[in-house]
């Protein structure tokens, strides 16, 4: 069952029992994927990587707001953005802790021979294509930056 039909039914259900946080996160996930559908140079299906690039984007968008309402003493506007955000990482695989992160990139780095932060480069392009999903880009530059530092 593809990503867009599991969100429908989702929203459904969501509609049924009055979740409005859920309804709100799944129209959200709905929406985005309709539009990444619909982007020039796109085919009808999307695949499961694109899928996953757009709930990321997603949920960074989310966590960018909710830091900056945070800092404004805005709660109410913090709170929807943490729902939203819980029901979009929902659909994500599951994220790598910071210490696998670490060993595979520690292996990684063995592998292409790199031997500092002048071959960051070559470690982050393999990294991100091979932990696409399941680690945030961000962590794995810092770890890289660490272990190549």
């Amino acid at each position: 069952m593809s990503l867009i039909t599991q969100i429908d039914q989702d929203i459904k259900q969501a509609m049924l029992a009055r979740q409005e946080a859920r309804l709100r996160g799944l129209r959200a996930i709905k929406s985005a994927l309709l539009l990444a559908r619909t982007e020039k140079g796109a085919s009808e299906d999307i695949s499961q990587e694109t899928e996953i690039r757009v709930l990321q984007k997603l949920i960074k968008q989310r966590k960018e707001s909710a830091d900056i309402y945070q800092a404004q003493n805005r709660e109410d506007l913090y709170k929807i953005e943490v729902e939203e955000m819980d029901v979009i990482g929902a659909f994500l695989p599951k994220q790598m802790e910071r210490a696998e992160i670490e060993a595979y990139l520690k292996e990684l780095i063995n592998k292409t021979g790199a031997a500092s932060v002048k071959d960051m480069g070559r470690v982050m392009g393999t990294a991100n294509k091979e932990l696409a999903g399941k680690a945030d880009g961000k962590t794995i530059s810092e770890v890289v930056k660490q272990l190549l530092g």
